[in-house]
């Protein structure tokens, strides 16, 4: 069993299939099919239970798959270490959707300015999904709203974010006992921004009617506009969004407005490829 055994295996559990593991791997199918049977037959076990043309994992398979996600991230850490600190390789970044639109693309140009010799791959979802990429090894950083578990992870702080709800134009300024936003729009559970909805309506002793979950902040900001409802994002967001002067914005008080989104790692685990963004993030924030 080497790594380019546990790498193939990998892929076909992530990419779910034969067929796009060998376009990911850039190989062909029936090379990929002999990787996985080979391996099986060293271990003596099944790791798929194949049904038709379909795979699912077997227990095994399940097994194998923590420990070869560890050895292929112990084996990255080994080649930037004999390297020293100069940044090299595919690094894994993982980013909330807000700050991957509106925050990332400066300081990612200018990484890929100064490290030519690194690949970026970026994911995006809410800090629950990242902090578990993250932990499985999946993820080299990620972007994600604060708090996050001290005992887990380092970080340092890369942008400040000031939250506001948006409504309608023609919406009741909603400090209004009788004016609180019945519909409100937001991403799926995990979502730090919900979370401060909620936090909003629960310390005014308020329930929204009915929630809408949507999956990008132009189509919430677009039915913020028809008047399906309020949000709560990052001011930043609404630059990038052509009819926000259309948008009635509503400042929130003092302790609900600030929401810092850090860049997090696993602990003790930070490469030189990590280290190199947190810098360029430092010096932009400064």
């Amino acid at each position: 069993m080497d790594l380019s055994d546990l790498k193939i295996f990998t892929a076909v559990v992530e990419e779910g299939g034969i067929t796009r593991a060998a376009e990911r791997l850039h190989r062909v199918q029936s090379n990929v099919t002999t990787r996985i049977r080979q391996l099986e037959d060293e271990l003596g076990v099944p790791l798929f239970i194949r049904q038709g043309k379909r795979l699912h994992l077997a227990p095994a398979g399940q097994t194998l798959l923590d420990y070869a996600k560890r050895l292929l991230l112990l084996a990255e850490e080994a080649r930037e270490a004999v390297h020293g600190d100069v940044p090299r390789g595919l690094f894994r970044l993982g980013s909330m959707e807000s700050t991957a639109a509106v925050r990332l693309p400066g300081p990612l140009a200018a990484y890929n300015d100064l490290y030519p010799k690194v690949e970026l791959e970026l994911r995006t979802g809410n800090p629950t999904q990242l902090a578990s990429a993250l932990l499985s090894g999946e993820l080299d950083a990620a972007l994600m709203a604060e708090p996050i578990a001290d005992a887990k992870f380092e970080s340092v702080l890369a942008f400040e974010e000031e939250l506001v709800i948006v409504t309608a134009q023609d919406h009741p300024t909603i400090d209004k006992p009788d004016a609180v936003p019945r519909t409100i729009l937001v991403f799926e559970h995990g979502c730090p921004h919900r979370r401060q909805l909620e936090r909003w309506y629960a310390a005014r002793d308020e329930t929204p009617q009915r929630i809408i979950e949507l999956r990008s902040y132009h189509a919430m900001l677009g039915c913020v506009l028809a008047g399906m409802g309020a949000a709560l994002l990052p001011r930043s967001v609404l630059g990038t969004f052509p009819e926000s002067k259309r948008l009635r914005i509503h400042d929130l008080r003092a302790g609900e407005c600030d929401l810092n989104t850090l860049l997090v790692w696993r602990k003790d685990v930070r490469s030189p490829k990590v280290k190199a963004l947190a810098d360029i993030l430092t010096e932009t924030g400064d």
